[in-house]
């Protein structure tokens, strides 16, 4: 505010002198006053730590925030609105996670530009092809040694839009009618980062479908952020061919499409299934049975070998001598 008021007094005081002092009529100590007092307002200038332009470097750009797209031109301003020295030094520098580096140094592009940009009047650089690479901070200096304010410079923020690849599509072949699916979209190239759209028949759905008389009855849910096409419960309508877009400012590409059928619910296959599985179940259990039984089977048997080995039929020494002695007695009688 300052020095707003600063300026416009300043102002008033050079018209005064040159009103009153190009008047020959008017005294010459009203002029020499109106001088005093433009004389003041310069100190007062000074004082504050503004220097009138006429005595001073001054840049400015027309936008200090630019954005381009790949492989196409882009001009950075570096205007000069002042300057005093007839041949002043001019730098560009590019900085790049915090380090800088010369683009335009001793009166020829360097660095990271060199072969592929200009020095325009005064002092603006042109780009003939940008690339994702020169998405950077660029910085003007200008040095004037014949001036009371012999340096100034200018930030220019440069952002370089990079059009999205095609992106990998992920479609199931085949649902079945009642279950939930999910379609999924992805694109690592694009800058800034793509928003997703999917298309269904050569149909874009809208991303609220209650929004649209046409898919009022359709029960999904798209993330454009991610590029997710969710269904929570699917319908034989929702067959067909899909693909997906991603969008940016520099431009778009999709997938080739793909077909998902939908398929009834099969009531025959579900019920031989669980027949099968009965009929595993059953089988099981009769193996083990079986095998139960010949375990059984076999401790029995050898149980009984045992026993009939251990009582073997024995002779009876004790009868035979008996019997024999009581013949040779009688014998002997």
């Amino acid at each position: 505010m300052a020095t707003s008021t600063s300026q416009f007094a300043a102002h008033s005081h050079l018209s005064e002198v040159l009103s009153v002092c190009s008047c020959t009529a008017v005294p010459v100590k009203r002029c020499k006053m109106a001088m005093v007092r433009l004389v003041a307002c310069i100190v007062l200038y000074t004082s504050i730590g503004h220097i009138p332009s006429s005595l001073g470097v001054i840049l400015r750009t027309t936008d200090k925030i630019v954005w381009a797209n790949e492989f196409e031109p882009i001009e950075l301003t570096c205007l000069i609105e002042s300057i005093s020295t007839n041949n002043p030094r001019i730098e560009w520098k590019k900085i790049k996670n915090g380090v800088p580096s010369y683009v335009y140094f001793q009166n020829k592009i360097s660095g990271d530009l060199e072969n592929r940009a200009q020095l325009r009047e005064p002092a603006n650089i042109l780009i003939f092809n940008t690339s994702r690479a020169d998405t950077a901070e660029y910085r003007c200096e200008v040095a004037a040694i014949e001036d009371q304010r012999d340096f100034d410079e200018i930030l220019i923020s440069l952002a370089v839009r990079v059009k999205p690849v095609v992106p990998r599509c992920s479609v199931p072949e085949s649902v079945t009618v009642g279950t939930s699916t999910e379609l999924r979209c992805l694109e690592n190239e694009g800058f800034p980062a793509p928003q997703y759209r999917w298309f269904h028949n050569n149909e874009e759905l809208p991303q609220d479908p209650k929004n649209s008389q046409r898919f009022v009855n359709f029960s999904y849910i798209i993330n454009p952020d991610t590029g997710s096409l969710k269904f929570r419960r699917v319908r034989k309508e929702d067959a067909g061919e899909y693909y997906c877009q991603a969008k940016n400012d520099a431009g778009n590409a999709q997938c080739p499409p793909k077909t998902m059928d939908v398929c009834d619910v099969d009531v025959l296959g579900i019920f031989l299934q669980s027949c099968g599985g009965l009929m595993a179940v059953v089988t099981l259990i009769f193996v083990i049975y079986l095998l139960k039984r010949l375990c059984c089977y076999k401790s029995v048997y050898n149980g009984n070998n045992y026993n009939t080995q251990a009582q073997a039929p024995t002779i009876d020494y004790a009868d035979a001598d008996e019997g024999h002695f009581r013949h040779k007695s009688s014998f002997i009688i």
